[in-house]
């Protein structure tokens, strides 16, 4: 799902180099992602000996891309955050010695088009427009935003002394109370509320376009709505698209963090094998960890290794490994609210059907008592002339909705064919009212289902953005990086903080931090 992201400043706990007593230390990671890539890079570097396997064609996971008639499309996520100085991606690249991929600043953010409105609200960069802009379209909610800042400061100030969340050793407790802080109490009577919980307090609930606004914003950032989103995860989220941090736009595609991360890896003697997918990870107390690895051609053997980083999503962990240590894990996981899948479409158009100075990200709700899913509301991204995305005098349109994903397994071929035509239709029947898509501006469309995300990530059922940010499942309630099993480590959007690339980053520092501190 095309999606903002969220990032923190981490000192990185750097090794300062190559570390000779550590070669031996075999590393196996499943998924090459940006949480698995990442963690392997900074493992290989770390002096682990890492080998990276992954079913896909190319690695990135879900911001990967793909190209089709000199056109290259964003497979899922389509903008940045953390490659301001300080920030999660910046610090990986800085250790690893590699450059940042170029990008340039999302202002704004994102253009917000409420429900029969032609203008936008535009989630500008700089804070003092952004705050003008609310004032005007929001009047009488400072308080609010006010409020959202002040637990964003502290929060964010939290993050940049490296904690642990959740905690499961003692180790993580201790990572935890280093990073506590007079301040950080104040956000502490907060713990259990919600958006909504604040929204009410402030006499702000009846604002229906204040809160479809904050809807719509955190339904991409938490995956779900402002009534459920625990207000210190929103904190975060909501402020992370203002100066000094911001969203970026990557020149070329999102395959260029993936890139990076690979060139770093390979320079460092891991290993990175595509076309090869992780059937079961084994564990026996007292012995290393075993990962049966088959490839294309249906042959298949066994990996031995120290420790297993997957960058998976929980429910395709559970069943990698089924320990009876995890029994506890895997009743937490059924009980998981049903997660989002994605429906999205890529158009390949010619320029002229982009109106002159589109933003590069868009948000469109079409319907004030409809889902924000099902084509009800849109998140659009638009490449920009010369960002390699595609050839002259032509650009891209990618559109993406949540969607149930249950729907789409529960028809044979012929309605499942249907059900996405019909999808196709109505996107295009929405984006009409924006861009110019007549036929003659229309060189190439395809489309995209939780069965297409299945089939090519190898995510459970092609779910999307990780595991919703609730009061019961959000940071020191969230999965944790440590599972039950020794050295078997969990890294990506199911992960605190989790959702967008600087996420599952995040996710990968604090696993080879703690893999670290274990040696």
């Amino acid at each position: 799902m095309a999606s903002g992201d969220e990032s923190g400043n981490r000192s990185g706990g750097k090794s300062g180099g190559k570390s000779g007593n550590r070669a031996k230390k075999r590393v196996v990671v499943i998924g090459a992602g940006i949480g698995g890539l990442s963690a392997a890079a900074l493992l290989a570097h770390r002096g682990y000996a890492v080998k990276v396997f992954d079913q896909a064609i190319v690695p990135g996971g879900c911001a990967s891309t793909f190209k089709r008639r000199g056109f290259t499309f964003d497979v899922g996520a389509t903008q940045v955050a953390g490659l301001e100085p300080g920030g999660i991606h910046y610090q990986i690249f800085e250790e690893l010695g590699i450059g940042a991929p170029p990008a340039s600043e999302c202002d704004p953010a994102c253009a917000v088009f409420l429900p029969g409105e032609t203008a936008p609200i535009n989630v500008w960069r700089d804070s003092d427009k952004w705050k003008a802009e609310r004032a005007w379209q929001f009047p009488g909610s400072e308080p609010f935003w006010a409020f959202m800042r002040a637990m964003f400061d502290y929060s964010w100030r939290f993050q940049q002394r490296d904690p642990v969340l959740p905690p499961r050793s003692f180790w993580d407790i201790w990572q935890l109370s280093t990073a506590l802080r007079p301040d950080t109490l104040l956000t502490v009577p907060f713990t259990f509320s919600t958006v909504g919980d604040v929204l009410k307090g402030y006499g702000l609930y009846e604002n229906k376009r204040l809160r479809t606004f904050l809807d719509m914003q955190l339904k991409l950032y938490s995956q779900t709505t402002a009534d459920k989103t625990a207000v210190l995860y929103a904190a975060t989220a909501l402020g992370v698209s203002q100066a000094p941090h911001g969203l970026y736009h990557l020149q070329g595609s999102m395959q260029a963090l993936s890139d990076r991360l690979v060139q770093s890896l390979q320079r460092d003697r891991g290993e990175l094998h595509m076309r090869q997918t992780a059937e079961a990870i084994e564990s026996k107390n007292g012995e290393p960890l075993r990962v049966k690895i088959s490839n294309y051609k249906g042959e298949s053997w066994i990996e031995a290794a120290d420790h297993v980083v997957a960058n998976v999503t929980v429910q395709n962990l559970v069943r990698l490994a089924p320990d009876k240590r995890m029994k506890g894990y895997q009743k937490r996981v059924k009980k998981l609210p049903p997660s989002s899948g994605a429906f999205v479409i890529y158009l390949g158009v010619d320029q002229a059907a982009v109106p002159a100075d589109c933003p590069p990200h868009l948000q469109f709700m079409y319907d004030y008592d409809g889902p924000i899913a099902e084509n009800n509301s849109l998140f659009v991204s638009v490449s920009r002339p010369g960002d390699g995305r595609a050839p002259a005098g032509k650009a891209t349109v990618v559109a993406s909705s949540f969607t149930e994903v249950q729907q789409w397994y529960d028809c044979d071929e012929d309605g499942y064919k249907a059900m996405k035509a019909q999808y196709v239709q109505e996107a295009i029947g929405r984006l009409k009212g924006y861009f110019d898509l007549r036929s003659e501006h229309l060189v190439y469309v395809e489309a995209a289902t939780p069965r297409s995300f299945e089939r090519f990530t190898g995510r459970d059922r092609g779910i999307v953005g990780g595991i919703g940010q609730s009061v019961p499942t959000f940071g020191p309630f969230g999965f944790a990086t440590r599972t039950p099993v020794k050295n078997l480590w969990l890294v990506g959007d199911s992960t605190h903080p989790g959702e967008g690339t600087a996420g599952v980053s995040y996710s990968a520092m604090t696993a080879v931090r703690q893999i670290e501190a274990g040696e």
